[in-house]
């Protein structure tokens, strides 16, 4: 019979039911009516128990269909139930996997993870080879500190005396417009060759160091000769400590002058526009230099600082913020008559990257206005470092004051506040080119065990703004060895290139005196630096011992990972330290907080929790049991941890004696190694080799089947017992590959795949093995060879039952192209074995459906057929309940995924949205299931995305923030003589040869010239099941609109299956769920400073001495420019021709020794 047509406002087929008026005509529902909540988007959903709901859709009507009644979707939900089960019985061959392992008993044994000895022998190899790294550290530094005690200084040295590899010298004479190249000598700068090394994934010079001198620094200067003549004996010492220790990389003297000696020698990667980089603005340099910091920056905005002075404050305050690391704490403050701070942070807030990213944004924001009151501006700021109830580093308290002058001193604050202990050392800084007297200035940072500094345009602002660290390094030298303690660093980009790594720092001292007699010096040197890569760390690690699931992860005294598996930034600044905090790098929860904080104590521990864990592929949550046991690192500031699920604690290990005895050469004829040749896949399937590094000489490849040539070319040169093969995981591929062949044997070769509307079959291994059958199926798989990087095979060694995997589909993308390719869903289930009472889960084994046969196959499953081949015919005048076959027009059908994907739908025009999230299928549905706890979300940021870079704004052509004169300034020749005339000359002519000050761009100017992606923070958010396991139908109430639907989980798999009635007439606008990840600001900073993590700083603090010598304060002299000068610098920057630089004149003259 036909199906009556449902139309808008027309009475509904069934039961007696209110006839649903169209939007705009017909009655609006009265006043008792339900109706959405007022100003929502959510429609209001009604959830009738079934027992009240079932009379209401049974009630037999005139020759229509009705919405099925729940014992017959539940009827349905077993029959699909079912016939996955039974496909899975036969051709997943689990049971028949089992029978194999058992049979082949003999060819393996069951090895135990025990997690506290695991744990703790990963730590000690982790102690040793750091120890390493600390007596080189240590050798280099009393050598550094003898040669500068032995050296003579040199007043008339010359370039020409000092022979020297400059790492910048290549990069240089390639640039003609060079200012190097225009000086012309180059007759000082050694020329070398070099050779490839895969260790420092560079070309290196193992017979010379290499020297770095910052751009802004002038190489001619006599102190920089000087460094440079004394620092380069310590080239043998750096040559001595690599045949002492060969596995050494970077061995690195950073200058308090800036000059950088590395070993081995290598060109430095010079950026695109201008290299900025200073050894003395490293993260490892400022962590090696200084004990932990608490500063309050005050910044003088009175009216008389406006133009180009306030530009220059905000510049200065920026990069002062680039001077702090994650051990330090920071505030950042205004004030004129009054102090308020810039930003939302009312105390001291970690100087991290985030942090510091508010207050430079917040620092762009200061207006000029009222009269300068520097008692305000001090009382905030001791009020600030008075503050106990905060978080804080609680060693160097300081005040660094930007002003452009004035004559209070406020003796009386220091008195109230300071005296006479000085506690708190006070910077001041006199910024822009003025008249006032500075005298006040000198005498706050002098009475307060502090420095004064000048900065009169902006090319004194780096150099100033990192000196103060001079100072504060003064009680450790003057503690001597005991401030000598290695420390060692975050995780951060190396700048040569070397990857992640971490840094052994240790100070250097200066051990001179200024005569017989005299109080030694007070300077520090610089620092030395080790760098170890995290990859020579991560190989201390078991992995493939672990399972999928387990992992080992480091963590330090912050809370920041130093090893995990996803510590996996997509781009870096190497000006910034890599800071992923443990509870970003996994979902947090309170059990993890308590870890973390145990860890960061130095506590040893174990602890098994119920957590959440992402998908690999970052699209589904799971809840899975994990044991975590953690011991700390001794000698060090980390901590390490050890993750295992309960079904990792054991393994197997391949056991081949018995064939290796029988074999004499080589490995390629062992018994079951011929199923892995080519030759074999058509009768025994294609098999995929996980990528490792079975042996030493194999050649890495990306393509699965050159990597599986290479593999088999080399096994037919080596021994089965090769010391340059690891047998562990050659003999487990071996017999994997034996044990995936008898499954052939045994189950998949006498099956008809296409009875059951299968396109593969396949098995993977903790082995490394993955068996596709057919071999023509291994055409279009997509999974990752590597088992334990295919999200397939983790989430089916997590999930009990049959997990289903629909192809990954972007919203943004085009639609799956049926026509023209065939579409599979991998459905998986892990194999489960039970020896001896030991239990492990070694493989995973699944079946690929063919996704319009299984579509089809879903219709008949899911109707009131009650013969193959016949749907139901519902008479003229007989009540039929509707189905997902017969009624597909009026009823939508649906199998939706944990994740909330879509797998199969009765609609077949959403085959093609098979694997897009559901709610851009059916909005109104999808929130419906999750407001009635179908489904649990889960948001979370990720701190390592990388995004494209954001359009520049509307800059037009000139220079960002540059003072701008007058036509009347321009016509005034006393103009032409004064101090601002001078500082914007100065400012044009920093801005021709530093570029990159002005440009929008600094990211590119100092970070890798490929880059063109920005480290970033992106939203994600997953779906899960959440409580609800029962069936029950529940009605959509859009007021004009309504729709019944049905929801039932399926036994044993992770579908849920939805049965609705389509939407009658236009659906209510309700809000859309989103699970795309997306852009985001990250957490709101100022809510996460109030309720911070819990973290402790380094066990040293140096910021008190006795014997300190405090006379060295700053005695800065600024000087008027005569007319010539100027007229001389005009015609330079007409002729394009920048001025000889000239050494840099400060109150540091101690460093001629």
């Amino acid at each position: 019979m036909a199906v009556p047509a449902r139309t808008c406002g027309a009475s509904r087929p069934g039961p007696a039911r209110i006839a649903l008026p169209c939007p705009g005509r017909g009655p609006r529902p009265g006043p008792g009516a339900r109706r959405p909540p007022s100003g929502s988007q959510r429609p209001l959903l009604l959830l009738l128990p079934p027992l009240l709901l079932l009379p209401l859709l049974a009630t037999p009507g005139a020759s229509a269909y009705s919405f099925p009644q729940q014992h017959t979707m539940q009827h349905w939900a077993r029959r699909l139930e079912q016939e996955i089960d039974g496909v899975m019985r036969i051709f997943g061959g689990v049971q028949q996997l089992r029978e194999i392992y058992k049979d082949n008993r003999n060819l393996f044994e069951v090895q135990e993870n025990e997690p506290q000895k695991l744990v703790e022998k990963v730590a000690g190899d982790i102690e040793s080879l750091l120890d390493r790294k600390v007596q080189a550290l240590k050798r280099l530094a009393d050598a550094a500190e003898n040669f500068q005690k032995a050296h003579r200084w040199q007043d008339n040295i010359k370039e020409e005396d000092i022979l020297y590899y400059d790492a910048k010298a290549d990069a240089e004479l390639d640039d003609p417009e060079s200012e190097d190249v225009e000086r012309g000598s180059k007759a000082s700068t050694l020329r070398l060759d070099f050779v490839e090394d895969s260790n420092f994934k560079n070309k290196v010079n193992y017979s010379y160091t290499a020297v770095q001198i910052p751009t802004d620094i002038y190489k001619g200067s006599t102190v920089i000769l000087n460094e440079l003549n004394w620092t380069e004996a310590l080239e043998n010492v750096f040559m001595e400590n690599r045949r002492q220790d060969p596995t050494l990389l970077w061995q690195v003297f950073g200058s308090a002058t800036g000059v950088t000696r590395y070993y081995p020698a290598t060109p430095w990667r010079a950026p695109k526009k201008i290299d900025l980089y200073d050894v003395r603005r490293r993260p490892w340099y400022i962590q090696g230099a200084s004990s932990p910091k608490d500063m309050v920056i005050i910044v003088d905005v009175s009216g008389s600082v406006s133009g180009l002075t306030l530009k220059l404050m905000k510049t200065s305050v920026c990069e002062m913020l680039d001077t702090l690391s994650d051990d330090d704490y920071v505030n950042v403050a205004s004030f004129n008559e009054k102090a308020q701070p810039v930003s939302c942070f009312t105390h001291l807030v970690q100087a991290n990257v985030r942090n510091k990213k508010v207050f430079k944004e917040a620092v762009q924001g200061m207006v000029a206005k009222g009269t300068t009151g520097y008692k305000a501006g001090f009382e905030y700021a001791f009020d600030q470092l008075q503050n106990s109830n905060i978080t804080r580093a609680n060693c160097n308290k300081m005040i660094m004051m930007f002003t452009d002058g004035g004559e209070d001193r406020v003796q009386d604050v220091f008195e109230k506040y300071n005296w006479p202990n000085r506690t708190v050392r006070v910077f001041t800084f006199s910024v822009g080119q003025h008249n006032y007297d500075v005298t006040p200035l000198q005498w706050m940072a002098c009475a307060n065990k502090g420095y004064y500094f000048e900065i009169p345009s902006i090319g004194a602002i780096r150099i100033n703004t990192q000196e103060y660290l001079d100072v504060l390094g003064r009680p450790m030298v003057l503690a001597g060895k005991e401030a000598k303690q290695v420390q060692w660093t975050n995780v951060y980009e190396d700048a040569l290139g070397l990857g992640l790594v971490v840094t052994g720092t240790l100070p250097v001292f200066n051990l001179t005196q200024d005569g017989p007699g005299e109080k030694k010096n007070q300077l520090i040197l610089g620092v030395m630096g080790i760098d170890v890569a995290l990859n020579d760390i991560k190989r201390l690690t078991p992995n493939y011992t672990l399972g999928a699931n387990g992992y080992v992860f480091a963590i330090d005294l912050n809370g920041y990972v130093l090893l995990h598996p996803n510590l996996k930034p997509q781009t870096t600044n190497f000006r910034e330290p890599v800071t992923l905090d443990f509870l970003d790098a996994e979902l947090e929860d309170e059990n993890k907080e308590e870890i973390r904080r145990s860890m960061i104590d130095g506590n040893k521990g174990h602890k098994q929790i119920r957590t959440l864990v992402k998908s690999l592929d970052e699209r589904y949550v799971d809840e899975v049991m994990r044991n975590y046991t953690w011991v700390p690192i001794r000698s060090t500031n980390y901590s390490l941890g050890l993750v295992l699920p309960p079904y990792s604690t054991f393994y197997l290990q391949a056991n081949l004696s018995d064939q290796i005895l029988q074999v004499k050469l080589p490995i390629s004829k062992l018994k079951d190694f011929e199923f892995l040749l080519p030759s074999s896949f058509e009768s025994e399937g294609h098999v995929f080799i996980a990528p490792r590094e079975y042996c030493k000489d194999l050649n890495a490849s990306d393509n699965n089947t050159d990597f599986l040539k290479n593999f088999i070319e080399l096994m037919e040169k080596v021994t089965p017992d090769s010391k340059q093969c690891n047998n562990f995981l050659l003999h487990n591929l071996i017999l994997d590959t034996g044990i995936t062949q008898q499954l052939v044997e045994r189950v998949w070769r006498d099956q008809d795949l296409n009875t059951y509307s299968l396109l593969a079959v396949f098995a993977a291994t903790d082995g490394g093995i993955t068996r596709v059958f057919p071999n023509k199926a291994a055409e279009d798989w997509t999974e990752n060879p590597e088992p334990f990087n295919a999200s397939f095979y983790r989430r089916s060694l997590d999930n009990h039952g049959y997990v289903f995997k629909p192809p990954h589909q972007d919203a943004l993308l085009r639609p799956l192209e049926l026509e023209n390719d065939t579409v599979g869903i991998l459905v998986s289930t892990a194999v489960e074995l039970s020896l001896g009472g030991r239990t492990l889960r070694p493989a995973v084994v699944g079946v690929k459906l063919d996704l319009e046969a299984w579509a089809e196959k879903f219709k008949v499953l899911a109707s009131n057929r009650t013969h193959q081949d016949q749907p139901q015919k519902c008479g003229p005048s007989s009540h039929c309940e509707m189905d997902c076959e017969v009624n597909n027009e009026d009823l939508l059908c649906v199998l939706i995924d944990d994740g909330g994907f879509l797998v199969l739908s009765n609609q077949n025009h959403q085959w093609d949205q098979v694997g897009r999230f559901f709610s851009e299928v059916d909005a109104n549905l999808m929130l419906a299931l999750y407001n009635n706890s179908f489904y649990t979300r889960k948001e979370s940021y990720d701190y390592q995305a990388a995004c494209a870079p954001q359009p520049p704004g509307n800059l037009g052509a000139a220079p960002r923030g540059v003072f701008v004169p007058t036509i009347a300034d321009f016509l005034n020749l006393a103009w032409w003589t004064s101090a601002a005339a001078w500082s914007l000359f100065q400012q044009l002519l920093y801005g021709l040869i530093y570029h990159s000050w002005f440009q929008a761009d600094p990211a590119e100017a100092e970070g890798n010239p490929e880059a063109r992606e920005s480290s970033c923070v992106m939203k994600q958010t997953q779906y899960y099941f959440g409580s609800v396991n029962a069936s029950y139908n529940a009605i959509i109430d859009c007021g004009n609109c309504s729709r019944l639907f049905h929801a039932q989980r399926l036994t044993n798999t992770n579908l849920l299956f939805v049965v609705a009635e389509k939407p009658l007439c236009s659906q209510c606008e309700a809000g859309r769920l989103l699970q795309k990840e997306t852009h985001s600001d990250g957490p709101e900073q100022c809510e996460l400073v109030q309720r911070p993590r819990y973290r402790r700083g380094p066990h040293i603090c140096f910021d008190y001495n006795a014997t300190e010598d405090t006379s060295d304060c700053g005695r800065g002299a600024s000087f008027p420019p005569s007319l010539g000068v100027l007229v001389s610098l005009q015609l330079l920057l007409l002729l394009g021709l920048p001025p000889r630089p000239q050494p840099q004149v400060h109150a540091h003259a101690s460093r001629r020794v």
